[in-house]
């Protein structure tokens, strides 16, 4: 009798699971059609137009001045370069330009036409063309390893021939040439200042400190550093180098900026910014005139 008991018990409890089982996985009884006419609809709107990307400091157009790929010799290597200058003038302080890791991209080439509006003959050179320029990379990692490949004493060649290039222009005050640089570009503008004893000026752009920080000794040029806060790998050794400058009695000055991270001046990056880069933009300018176009 008990054992009947339970399995009616155990019956009446799976018909009602499979009962409620079913009534959950049916579908949802259609809508009863309603007889009051839908509201009218709204006027359809245009979408707010975006604005504009705010242009990058000193942005011009490639227009306003003039521009062409050029190539000089380097210790047996052809070496390719971007060159830039106004469309009139005669006797202008010259400018390198030193790209990034990536090599010798179109921002750089932008960043060189900027710097050509504002009255300089700018040479910006391919520093990947001892192995075949940075055009031959398909990406942009490529690219950064074989600039970790580079050797010190051809990249310092390669400067050299650069700023015999620049010299040699019938349009380019012979003693007024300096160099800036960006990130890889920034440390090697730096470590050529301490080769080169005939630049007048040197701008570093969150570039590392010459391996050995004594050869600043070397430095003739006035140097300005820009660094970001955020870039604190870089920015760390500051107090160093500012100390070591000091040292040696060289001219040092240099600009923190907060909030700013490692290549905040490239506006084609993630870590562009914008209020850095305008201020930076100024500064460096300012700084260039007074040491070049004096």
């Amino acid at each position: 009798m008990k054992a009947n008991l339970v399995l009616q018990r155990y019956a009446a409890l799976m018909a009602a699971i499979l009962l409620i089982g079913l009534t959950a996985c049916a579908p949802a009884p259609a809508p009863t059609p309603s007889t009051t006419p839908p509201p009218p609809s709204a006027p359809a709107q245009t979408p707010p137009v975006p604005p504009a990307a705010e242009a990058p400091p000193g942005s011009v157009d490639a227009s306003a001045v003039d521009s062409q790929q050029v190539t000089f010799a380097s210790e047996g290597f052809t070496i390719k370069a971007y060159l830039s200058k106004p469309k009139t003038g005669a006797s202008l302080p010259g400018l390198i330009i030193i790209h990034e890791n990536r090599g010798l991209t179109g921002h750089i080439e932008d960043v060189t036409r900027r710097y050509a509006n504002q009255g300089y003959a700018v040479l910006a050179p391919d520093l990947l063309s001892r192995v075949g320029g940075t055009a031959q990379f398909a990406t942009t990692d490529e690219a950064v390893a074989a600039i970790g490949k580079l050797a010190s004493e051809g990249i310092m060649q390669d400067l050299d021939a650069a700023f015999q290039y620049l010299r040699s222009l019938s349009y380019v005050n012979k003693d007024r040439i300096g160099v800036l640089g960006y990130c890889w570009g920034g440390g090697n503008s730096l470590l050529y200042a301490t080769h080169n004893q005939d630049l007048e000026a040197a701008v570093v752009y969150y570039g590392p400190n010459p391996a050995n920080i004594e050869n600043v000794a070397n430095i003739a040029a006035p140097v300005l550093g820009i660094y970001g806060a955020l870039d604190t790998r870089i920015t760390v050794n500051v107090p160093a180098l500012e100390e070591t400058m000091k040292k040696y009695g060289k001219s040092f000055e240099h600009k923190v900026y907060p909030g700013a991270a490692h290549a905040f001046f490239n506006d084609t990056g993630t870590r562009y910014h914008t209020e850095s880069a305008r201020d930076a933009w100024q500064l460096t300018n300012s700084f260039l005139e007074r040491q070049l176009k004096k």
